[in-house]
């Protein structure tokens, strides 16, 4: 008997490849089904599995023709079903050559097809509340779910039968599968060993999300270490328990008060790293001196090696790559390190304040020794500290900084940046927490703000977008503004001339304080202030809810009164206006002079019945049906005092919040 290479039934009567000729396939038993009269439904491709050898036939049912068999075990995808039967692409391989095939074939021999693939152990978070499964697609119902920001691990991919990629997943003990697009992928970083401070009261939680079991509770600043990290959690052990604890909870722990003084160098020229970057003994391929951190400013010598700069870097001279550093010199307070002391005065700072307000009430007359006196607590450069503070506040003149002595605008939202603004007690409160937290985060090398510990410059694209590369320094991510930098660095020349020398061999404040959090302080409104709920923001306050708003706390915890009933609720400040509405909020502004006179009725004939002052809230009067009440020429604002009585007030001087 002559044989030949493997055969495929391609029509009756016709062999192709390796049966010996006259033997038959096996196939699948010929159904007697027609289903030429069902109706025709366009699926999701899917992939397939034949169970058996099975026949490609021309149409639905066993009354067309066969065009070839297919063998048990091969892939084939379904685009459309008729009754029972699918239709379906076959791709084979015939003496080198590749073919495809299309036709109907009985769903009683097929079975979908999920491809499973061993993977390297990786990390997935939760990018939403994703929902767990027992297989990997939804046929069955859920059995769990799990919110945004938790960790899974996973070494296995699966590609279900509609081409969705699923992985599989531990959680509490069992085997289960999370669907991809509801996670993305982290990793495992292993870290220097470093002393982190505990922020605030949290848990050490037994794997790295905080849907997982407290194992303990760690208060308020203790002081831990880690040297692991997954995703945004560090790995810690605490009193006999492992487990994780949410990054922002643990900055670095204060560190002791160290002065390195930097390395001259005859030309002046710095670089900033642009990532964790090696530095080598003598270029590609030669010994690592040291790596140095992404965002460090390092000195050039002026030597080069091709595309190698040599520079000093902890005493060491070694060569770096060019693509992981950008160049700028000191020639302005641009760009001298921030963590220097300055030879600046309080007079100085002081007469330079009082030259520049023109008569306007500032809160920053005579405060110079506050800048002084930061700048040494925290190790931060004083005039650096004085001119951004004038530059942020107009002089102290703003209606920010003389209502809540708030200089740098800190929590102050364009939606509404004045009640959104956090409210310290004194402007020396407000000049120590900027301090501590420029040194904690973007003059700290391992902040997650920084990019070297200078102003810089940034540079923006025809679209407002940061260009990377152009742009260095606190510029970086402070402010969208590109002539931030330059303005902080112009008021620093103006109170005192830049000598270079005086920043070239100077020491360098290494100290990290801890990042200090929301400091305390609230808004406490008028009585009355009523407020409507524009979507639920309580098992209480439903949406449609009138409410009574009574404080506003730094941390956006607003303290409210509902049906009689005091509560706290929270919402984001940056959007408050998508949760909620208010109907009577009024505040005093641009009066010229330090009060504004209430008045009987809606004219200035009769003499003031009381006063109010800059930036006081007051109650607008409301009518019956909720609106503001006002004189008929929509000039004068109806108002209720704080003792109940009635008054008018010119709505020149009435700026209306949270509207």
């Amino acid at each position: 008997m002559k044989t030949m290479g493997k055969v495929f039934v391609l029509s009756t009567g016709l062999l192709i490849g390796g049966l010996s000729s006259g033997m038959t396939i096996p196939q699948a038993p010929i159904s007697i089904e027609h289903a030429e009269a069902a109706s025709l439904v366009r699926i999701t491709k899917t992939t397939l599995q034949t169970t058996a050898n099975l026949r490609l036939r021309a149409g639905a049912s066993t009354k067309f023709k066969t065009i070839l068999t297919i063998p048990k075990g091969k892939v084939i995808y379904a685009t459309e079903k008729k009754g029972s039967y699918y239709k379906v692409t076959y791709t084979y391989k015939f003496k080198g050559k590749t073919y495809q095939k299309s036709g109907w074939v009985s769903g009683s021999y097929v079975k979908e097809y999920y491809q499973y693939t061993k993977t390297s152990g990786t990390y997935y978070f939760t990018n939403k509340t994703a929902s767990l499964y027992s297989t990997p697609d939804t046929k069955k119902k859920a059995v769990g779910s799990l919110p945004s920001g938790n960790g899974l691990y996973s070494t296995q991919k699966v590609v279900n039968s509609i081409g969705k990629t699923w992985y599989r997943i531990t959680y509490k003990g069992k085997n289960l599968y999370i669907y991809s697009g509801d996670v993305y992928k982290s990793s495992s970083k292993t870290l220097s060993k470093k002393d982190y401070q505990i922020s605030q009261d949290t848990y050490v939680y037994s794997s790295y999300g905080a849907a997982y079991t407290k194992l303990i509770k760690i208060p308020k600043g203790t002081v831990i270490s880690s040297v692991k990290m997954v995703g945004n959690w560090y790995e810690v052990s605490y009193k006999g328990k492992k487990g994780y604890v949410y990054k922002s909870y643990m900055p670095l722990a204060p560190t002791k008060i160290t002065v390195n003084p930097p390395e001259s160098t005859s030309n002046g020229m710095y670089y900033v790293v642009l990532d964790d970057l090696n530095m080598r003994e003598s270029g590609e391929g030669s010994s690592v001196l040291a790596v140095i951190p992404n965002g460090s400013s390092v000195k050039s010598t002026g030597k080069k090696l091709n595309d190698w700069y040599e520079v000093i870097y902890n005493g060491k001279t070694g060569y770096v790559y060019k693509s992981y550093i950008k160049e700028y010199k000191l020639t302005d307070y641009r760009f001298i390190d921030l963590r220097t002391q300055s030879t600046v005065t309080a007079k100085q700072i002081n007469d330079y304040i009082s030259k520049n307000i023109n008569g306007k009430p500032s809160v920053l007359v005579n405060k110079g020794q506050a800048f002084i006196d930061a700048g040494k607590k925290y190790g931060v450069n004083a005039l650096y500290l004085a001119a951004h503070a004038i530059h942020e506040s107009g002089f102290g003149t703003s209606n920010i900084s003389l209502g809540k002595k708030n200089l740098f605008g800190y929590g102050a939202y364009d939606a509404t940046p004045f009640v959104g603004a956090y409210r310290f007690s004194t402007v020396e409160q407000c000049i120590n927490y900027v301090a501590q937290k420029m040194k904690a985060d973007y003059l700290n090398p391992n902040g997650a703000h920084f990019e070297g510990a200078l102003l810089g410059y940034r540079t923006n694209d025809s679209k407002g977008k940061r260009i990377a590369s152009k742009s260095i320094g606190m510029n970086y991510w402070y402010a969208s503004d590109p002539n931030w930098g330059n303005g902080i660095a112009r008021h620093m020349q103006k109170i005192l001339a830049f000598e270079q020398k005086n920043y070239e061999n100077v020491a360098i404040n290494t100290s990290v304080p801890a990042l200090p959090g929301i400091p305390a302080g609230k808004d406490i409104f008028p009585i009355g202030i009523q407020a409507k709920a524009k979507k639920d923001l309580s098992s209480t306050i439903k949406k449609g809810t009138t409410f009574i708003l009574l404080e506003k706390f730094n941390d956006y915890n607003l303290k409210v009164n509902v049906n009689k009933q005091d509560a706290t609720i929270k919402v984001p400040f940056s959007t408050y206006d998508d949760y909620f509405t208010v109907l009577n909020l009024g505040r005093v502004v641009g009066t010229g002079t330090d009060v504004l006179k209430v008045r009987p009725d809606a004219s200035t004939t009769n003499k003031e019945i009381a006063t109010l002052h800059l930036n006081e809230y007051v109650q607008l009067a409301l009518d019956s049906k909720g609106n503001i009440v006002m004189d008929k020429d929509k000039k004068w604002y109806n108002i209720r005092l704080s003792n109940g009585k009635p008054g008018w007030v010119s709505k020149l001087y009435i700026v209306r919040e949270l509207k």
